[in-house]
């Protein structure tokens, strides 16, 4: 057994207890071998006057839309997405996928995320990138049916469940995949009815959009006469391995049928508040007994991919749409980012407890802002920055070390985004 042990740190447990304690780590499995003291390994970390938790996990994003971040800003969703967002993509290249997938890893494993969920396209560019990274991802091509014909739309809905059979699994099991038609306003309902039951035959889970806005609300009531998420469950999208994010415009009902089904909600705080989207009832929806998750959303509506970020937004906009300071408390953020995303995901991590996956997250504590150590919960959600990620460790390798990052060369990557991001500008404005 190759071995690692991170030592002498304050140590996040499931329950959002914290104590003093080493971690012993086998490396072969990835798995978490020992909690505990006076262990010993083949290789150490030192994690003296940190915090180790969970690595976080990012439930929703468009990694590669790093490269419009500051592109398209001070805009409603749809104005946002016609006027700025698809336009661009529609110039973009596999490289370009390939270029923004790495920047957005590097922007995640330095700020702790160890594992994401993700819709985009020229998705094995983003499989390339997860493998040498070293974290683990969900993954899917995204499809959009408005606005193509019949045969271009027919073959974006194969292309996303031929990529989610063919590479589910990948990097050495890192990868799992999901069938991710966009939203139920965008992929016509003859797509769902003939794909979703050879999605299911397949034993494939879904993630999508839903309920972001009131545009993803009004023209399914208007022309079915249901709500969003009946209408999901009509076609068979409501199952407990699928997730859908934002659910800001869920009513009620809505809410019962999500817990009923099992199925989970990624909350994605800060993309929701700069387009103006809405609050969602994060509280209401967890009282109802709904899984809820953390995501950041793409770059271009955040614009970060730090998880603590958007911890801190979650909490504060679940007090402000609940009219509540006790809603969304500290210990819930904490366990969206971590338990309630890698439930979501149907991953295997989000704690810390010996035989689970070693995925973890050092935070240095030796910083003005985290002193004093009151309450470390409490300063994981309200106090602590992405760039107090000391080390990041995913299936028990060390993807970065006193802030330096082992998997990616940083300058090169920072430098090439860089100019893929001004021929893309360049490309659209042209």
């Amino acid at each position: 057994m190759t071995s690692l042990l991170i030592a002498g740190g304050q140590v996040l447990r499931s329950d959002m207890t914290v104590s003093q304690a080493d971690i012993l780590i086998d490396q072969d499995s990835g798995l978490i071998k020992k909690i505990g003291s006076d262990l010993t390994a083949e290789n150490t970390l030192q994690a003296a006057n940190s915090l180790v938790t969970p690595g976080f996990v990012n439930g929703h994003s468009h990694v590669p839309m790093v490269l419009l971040r500051g592109c398209a800003d001070d805009k409603p969703l749809d104005r946002w997405l016609e006027e700025d967002i698809w336009p661009a993509e529609s110039t973009m290249t596999a490289d370009d996928v390939h270029t923004g997938a790495k920047l957005g890893l590097l922007e995640m494993i330095k700020s702790g995320t160890t594992g994401f969920a993700d819709m985009y396209f020229h998705v094995p560019e983003i499989v390339a990138a997860v493998d040498q990274a070293g974290v683990r991802a969900l993954l899917g091509h995204g499809v959009v049916t408005t606005g193509k014909d019949a045969d271009k739309s027919l073959a974006d809905v194969e292309k996303s469940l031929e990529f989610a059979q063919e590479y589910d699994g990948a990097a050495d099991g890192r990868i799992s995949t999901a069938f991710m038609p966009h939203s139920l306003v965008t992929v016509g309902s003859e797509y769902l009815e003939e794909f979703v039951p050879r999605v299911r035959e397949a034993g494939i889970p879904i993630h999508y959009h839903a309920n972001e806005t009131l545009n993803e609300v009004t023209p399914i009531v208007n022309d079915h006469g249901i709500r969003p998420l009946d209408y999901a469950a009509d076609h068979g999208m409501l199952e407990p391995q699928d997730f859908v994010a934002h659910g800001v415009h869920v009513d009620e009902h809505e809410m019962t049928l999500l817990a009923e089904a099992g199925t989970s909600v990624i909350h994605c705080p800060a993309s929701n508040m700069k387009l103006a989207s809405g609050m969602a009832p994060i509280q209401r929806l967890m009282d109802a007994g709904v899984t809820v998750g953390l995501g950041t959303d793409g770059a271009a509506s955040n614009n970060d991919l730090s998880l603590l970020d958007e911890g801190r937004d979650a909490a504060m906009l679940g007090k402000i749409a609940a009219n509540d300071a006790s809603a969304v408390p500290a210990e819930t953020v904490v366990q969206m980012m971590t338990q309630g995303s890698a439930s979501a995901l149907g991953f295997h991590s989000g704690v810390i407890e010996e035989g689970e996956p070693a995925d973890l997250a050092v935070i240095d504590l030796e910083k003005p802002h985290l002193t004093p150590r009151n309450d470390l919960v409490s300063h994981l959600a309200y106090s602590a920055a992405g760039s107090d990620v000391k080390h990041t460790i995913c299936d028990g390798q060390i993807l970065m070390r006193d802030r330096e990052v082992l998997t990616f060369e940083e300058e090169s990557i920072v430098k090439q985004a860089q100019q893929t991001a001004s021929s893309l500008v360049s490309r659209v404005s042209g």
